[in-house]
This record gives C-alpha cells, sequence and structure tokens, in this order.
C-alpha cells in the first residue's frame, strides 16, 4: 500500500506537504493546473525535491457524458489530451469523476458506459491507469451501485471515496459498496465527514467508520489519497497513519 497526499491545483502546495509521501495527487486541466512546459519543468523538479511519484486528478466540472455525441467526442479528445500529457510525467493514475449530465436518466448510462471505456483506454495508451470515483452525493454524479455496476461490466477501477460514500448514505453506504466491489477498487481517497456537512476533515475528526474500511480492505495493496483539506502536515501526517493502522 502506498499512501500519498491530495494537493490541489498549485505546483507550491505540492512542494510544502508532499515531503514523506510516496505520491501526490495533483488536479488538472480547466482552472485547475493547465500543462505547459515551462511549469511542467518546475513541476518536474518538485517531484523530484520532495521524493513522491505523481497522480493526477482530471477535471472535476467536466460530466463525462451527455445525450450530445459531438460533445461526447470532444469530452474524451480533451481527457486523452491530458492522460498523454500525465504519462509523459509517469503519473500512475488519473482519477475520473463518475458524472453524466443527468445521472438519473437510465438511458443514457450506456452512454457513460462507452465514454468511460474510451477514456479508459486512452490511459492505456498513455500508460496511466484510470480510475473512476464516487461522486453519488453530488448533483451529477452516479450513484454507488450504478458506478459499482458500470465500473464492473467495463473493467474500469474505481476510485472509492470513502467520505463521498458516507456523504452519499452514510456507513451503510460504504458497507454496501465495499461488500460489493472491494476486488475494483484501485485507489482511496480518505478524509472524515460529519453528518451536518463537514467533510475533507483529519480522519478521526468526524464519524466516517474506517473499521468498515478494514474489514474489505484489510491488507490493501493498491494506492491511498489523504484528502485532507489543510496544509498542516502533521496533521497529514496523522491521517496517513490512522489509515496505516487500520488497512495494513
Amino acid at each position: 500500500m502506498d499512501i500519498g497526499v491530495t494537493v490541489g491545483d498549485t505546483v507550491e502546495r505540492l512542494e510544502a506537504t508532499a515531503n514523506d509521501f510516496t505520491f501526490a495527487e495533483l488536479s488538472i486541466g480547466e482552472a485547475s493546473y493547465v500543462p505547459a512546459d515551462a511549469s511542467d519543468s518546475h513541476l518536474r523538479t518538485v517531484l523530484e525535491s520532495v521524493d513522491a511519484e505523481l497522480c493526477v486528478h482530471l477535471p472535476f466540472d467536466q460530466v463525462v457524458a451527455t445525450p450530445v455525441p459531438q460533445l461526447n467526442d470532444a469530452i474524451v479528445d480533451y481527457l486523452t489530451d491530458l492522460l498523454d500529457w500525465a504519462g509523459t510525467l509517469g503519473a500512475r493514475k488519473a482519477v475520473l469523476h463518475g458524472t453524466m449530465r443527468d445521472p438519473h436518466d437510465t438511458g443514457q448510462r450506456r452512454v457513460f458506459a462507452n465514454q468511460l471505456s474510451a477514456i479508459a483506454r486512452a490511459g492505456d495508451d498513455a500508460g496511466v491507469e484510470l480510475v473512476v470515483e464516487n461522486v453519488g452525493h453530488q448533483a451529477r454524479g452516479l450513484p454507488l451501485s450504478v458506478l459499482g455496476d458500470i465500473a464492473r461490466e467495463t473493467g474500469t477501477a474505481v476510485c472509492f471515496d470513502v467520505g463521498h460514500a458516507y456523504m452519499e448514505d452514510e456507513n451503510d453506504g460504504i458497507d454496501r459498496f465495499l461488500g460489493e466491489y472491494a476486488e475494483l477498487v484501485s485507489h482511496l481517497h480518505v478524509h472524515d465527514v460529519r453528518g451536518r456537512g463537514d467533510t475533507h476533515l483529519p480522519i478521526g475528526a468526524g464519524e466516517v467508520d474506517y473499521g468498515l474500511v478494514a474489514e474489505f480492505l484489510q491488507n490493501f495493496d493498491g494506492t491511498v489519497a489523504v484528502e485532507v483539506f489543510t496544509d498542516d502536515v502533521p496533521l497529514l501526517r496523522d491521517s496517513a497513519d490512522r489509515v496505516r493502522n487500520h488497512l495494513e
């Protein structure tokens, strides 16, 4: 199990927080970190200085599927460009939110599956593993079970965001998803959540039962990204230690 840290969209936060973590997960595209030759050189230098590998998070606002074929083709083309770029930096994984224009339109779920397959193939070609993330608590996010079924059908690995699953259906959602789809999980986003809406808290500060995660993912051999929204490195390391104690 390799433990890393999400660093948002800035190389500065990567430099400030990623030391002593195996990898840093950088948000790219649109309003996030935009690949460019000059800044890429700085990114490479910083990754070497903190001795961390790279994972990336593909654009948050871009849905995967719409009812318009031309838009869908453009989405695949755009994400392919980003995956190709990530491959040149040796990125291990790329996280993609499981979203569509209307996630409750069952007739469009086949379109989502086709889009997901095409994007995953682009990742394979670039040498980057695509992992699709559960965001069913968001307006455009596919429900947990639907995402799991499509991921299994298409052979796509899952980024299981423990906090997002809690926000969608509390600890029962975590239990049900991992009970059915744990074998698909290659990447984890870990943080804590409170029912009143506080999220991305240090592990132990909220209501998520990480014992449930351990029940299904003991001896997890994938990657784990600490997604706690702070630059306080001791807090980040504490969350990393807590999840390590649960899963090793």
